[in-house]
């Protein structure tokens, strides 16, 4: 519907309105999705309204041709604003995106090769189909989630199961474009990052209480899928003081003649230290054959040893994996 003044109704998110003429739609040139613009020369034109100071928040520029793009805020430390813009199949190989607040903006099937993304705002951005090929991608605020993933955890929790599990695919393939391009250009940080994020969207398109899915969950759970080392470490703390719990309850550990004519608080603290360190000797598999198991403690201590020797493998292989990146 038309503007009463013949303005631009537009209004971004901090409350600016555009004060563009606006056309039938009661949008302007710049914020009607309806305006074909593939075929306009509109890169001198972007870059001359964000260097007057007014943010390109809401602009509509699918398809368009913005090779080179210069939206780098120079002198000031905030990058300009283009929150909620759509670039859908946008040109925007080598542009310069340094700082730039591209919140909420859809960059869906855009061309960014060698694009600078440095310090670039990308929280809830669309991301699916994007060339990000060469683009720089050091210090960017990736935020809370990108777009799809958003809605893919909504999905889970709200929609049907055949919705999610198409955002989730969308989500997992989002992952995978960003985590290659990280590990191409060294940022293995981001892209272990990344890859957690993939291989668990992967997992949620999985049938529930499968056995594929249960594993998945599992190796998340004990060791980040490879990326978190102190998951496999808080594990290990976690299963040792189980079982050293289970050993005082059960008092099944035998008798111990360096206690005795202790009682009390005191034989009872004496008695949890003495569990504590027979269940880490056990886990780590020393065996040093000072305390033997007794009774229910046998089945106890040979299930921790199992756990114990395949979980310091496994922190041998995360840990290596991470240290020699």
């Amino acid at each position: 519907m038309k503007s009463e003044h013949g303005q631009c109704s537009y209004q971004n998110p901090d409350g600016w309105c555009c004060d563009q003429p606006c056309g039938e739609s009661g949008l302007c040139y710049w914020h009607d999705p309806k305006i074909d613009k593939s075929k306009d020369d509109v890169k001198k034109k972007v870059e001359q309204w964000a260097a007057a100071g007014k943010p390109l928040d809401g602009f509509q520029l699918a398809r368009t041709n913005l090779v080179d793009i210069d939206l780098v805020n120079r002198g000031c430390k905030e990058g300009f604003s283009c929150r909620d813009a759509d670039f859908y199949r946008a040109d925007l190989t080598d542009a310069h995106f340094f700082g730039l607040d591209l919140r909420g903006t859809s960059m869906m099937k855009s061309k960014l090769v060698g694009a600078n993304l440095h310090c670039a705002k990308l929280d809830d951005c669309n991301l699916l189909g994007a060339e990000l090929s060469r683009a720089k991608l050091e210090n960017i605020e990736w935020g809370e989630c990108l777009k799809q993933e958003k809605e893919a955890r909504y999905a889970l929790r709200k929609k049907g199961r055949k919705q999610a599990i198409i955002l989730c695919q969308e989500a997992e393939e989002v992952c995978r474009n960003i985590r290659k391009q990280c590990e191409k250009q060294g940022l293995f940080e981001m892209a272990g990052d990344f890859f957690k994020r993939e291989m668990r969207f992967r997992r949620y398109q999985m049938p529930r209480l499968s056995v594929k899915r249960i594993i998945s969950k599992l190796v998340d759970l004990f060791c980040g899928y490879g990326e978190d080392p102190a998951r496999v470490v808080g594990f290990s703390i976690f299963l040792i003081l189980i079982c050293a719990l289970a050993y005082f309850f059960l008092d099944t550990t035998g008798a111990h003649p360096i206690y005795e004519g202790v009682t009390g608080w005191q034989f009872y603290l004496l008695e949890f230290f003495n569990s504590l360190y027979f269940s880490v000797v056990t886990f780590t598999t020393l065996g040093y054959g000072d305390i033997s198991p007794v009774g229910v403690a046998r089945f106890i201590a040979a299930f921790e040893a199992f756990l114990g020797s395949f979980t310091m493998a496994l922190f041998v292989v995360v840990f290596v994996k991470k240290m020699t990146r």
